[in-house]
């Protein structure tokens, strides 16, 4: 949003001039407002808020970032968030609502909701983890029995719509509520009335437990071409649906994560965040890499002897610690990006390991051949960097290459994130291992 939009919002509400901002607000997405209100002080996101209407007020709270979300919600009173944003919401929206605060908000928002059923649909999906399809399904579904017939059928359709924002599948169930088909919209224009709906539905429709993980769901979605995908218990029961709005909100959270960590931040952090906040992510990896940094000066400094001898020997340090945190930090990120595509199994290690073997043979004759082209006009071949740093580059490559694939995947394999992998950790290692590989090879040949 624009800062003459923001700044025009603040003189609004600084004059008090309540009638102008309504007219504004009411032709704004409830996402521009929620943009908005990232941009205000608590307190004048909270004049802002009572001028809506509650659907509108319930739509931006959704909209909102998560943080600032949670600083206006500390300023708002329990009844008034149940009654004027929860009552409103579809209950995934809702519990992620509730979830953000402290188990005291969270008993005195649910005492003062008015729904009894609604307080108990949330109550159960707050039981379910989050990262899971139990704790992002929403219980928002249009639900018809299998005996029923085409008009008792629509009828039901009917009253169940009546309650619902969006309809994305009609969901069949038996007497005892498991999950048996779903019921295309076209079937039931195209089919007799006499007709039930257990003779015109789908069988067997595409679903997923309670205790999926939701990279796990994502990836069924995108496979199948879904909008939206049920959720049944471990007896088959439908018990919820995840819509693909609801997944890709998670995803995109979760691969925000997955870059910051492989960054080198150790917890999720953002602009706004406080100076504290944001050293005591950064901090952790710069003190990692301050300690490879002084191994690597202790490996360098038990070789004096060889630098005395070969001073041109100090000019290939860079060369040689960079191409080994580059090579690795490719490696990884490709294990990474295959892992969590599901493309790669991480059972299968050996043999990625031999594959990325044979693409490091390629790369790291390419490049030493190239390096020993280069030292062989400047230094002349009889030269001991020469043929060093050549052999060196070569080891070098192929090491990363091998590290950066078994890393990840040896993490997955033991439900570590792999996301650790791309980052620092790599490079740290490599850097110190070039740095061995480089001086022992010269040793060798001195």
């Amino acid at each position: 949003m624009e800062e003459l939009e923001i700044n025009e919002f603040k003189t609004l509400i600084t004059e008090n001039k309540t009638e102008e901002i309504k007219k504004l607000l009411a032709d704004m997405h409830p996402a521009d407002i929620a943009e908005l209100c990232d941009e205000l002080e608590p307190e004048e996101a909270k004049s802002i808020y009572i001028l809506l209407d509650d659907e509108k007020a319930a739509d931006v709270l959704v909209e909102m970032d998560e943080d600032t979300r949670k600083e206006f919600l500390e300023i708002i009173p329990s009844e008034t968030i149940a009654k004027k944003f929860v009552d409103n919401m579809d209950t995934d929206d809702a519990v992620d609502l509730i979830r953000e605060l402290d188990e005291d908000k969270q008993e005195e928002i649910l005492a003062h909701i008015e729904d009894i059923e609604q307080a108990g649909d949330i109550v159960d999906l707050l039981k379910y983890e989050e990262g899971t399809a139990g704790g992002l399904m929403g219980t928002e579904m249009v639900i018809v029995n299998e005996n029923w017939s085409m008009p008792e059928c629509l009828k039901e359709m009917r009253l169940q719509a009546e309650e619902m924002d969006e309809i994305y599948y009609v969901y069949v169930v038996d007497d005892d509520e498991r999950l048996r088909g779903v019921f295309p919209l076209k079937r039931m224009i195209t089919s007799p009335s006499v007709s039930k709906v257990k003779h015109v539905m789908k069988k067997d429709p595409i679903s997923v437990k309670v205790d999926t993980p939701i990279e796990e769901v994502a990836q069924m979605i995108e496979k199948y071409d879904l909008v939206s995908i049920p959720v049944i218990d471990s007896i088959g029961r439908l018990v919820g649906q995840i819509t693909v709005d609801d997944v890709m909100d998670e995803i995109r959270e979760q691969s925000e994560r997955d870059y910051q960590l492989a960054s080198g931040l150790s917890q999720d952090v953002e602009t706004d965040d406080s100076i504290t906040d944001q050293t005591k992510a950064r901090l952790p990896w710069l003190l990692i890499g301050m300690i490879g940094g002084i191994g690597n000066s202790m490996i360098l400094g038990n070789f004096d002897d060889t630098f005395a001898r070969f001073p041109e020997m100090a000019l290939y340090i860079p060369l040689i610690g960079g191409t080994g945190g580059n090579v690795g930090t490719q490696s990884s990120a490709i294990i990474v990006q295959g892992l969590a595509k599901s493309s790669l199994d991480s059972s299968k290690i050996w043999k990625q390991v031999g594959k990325e073997s044979l693409v490091a043979i390629v790369n790291a004759t390419i490049i030493s051949m190239l390096v020993y082209l280069y030292n062989f006009i400047r230094f002349g071949p009889t030269a001991t960097v020469t043929c060093s740093v050549s052999i060196s580059l070569f080891a070098v490559v192929m090491f990363a290459s091998i590290f950066g694939t078994l890393v990840p995947m040896t993490f997955e394999k033991f439900k570590i994130d792999p996301a650790i992998a791309t980052g620092p950790f790599i490079a740290i290692i490599n850097d110190i291992i070039g740095m061995l590989l480089f001086m022992g090879i010269t040793t060798l040949l001195s």
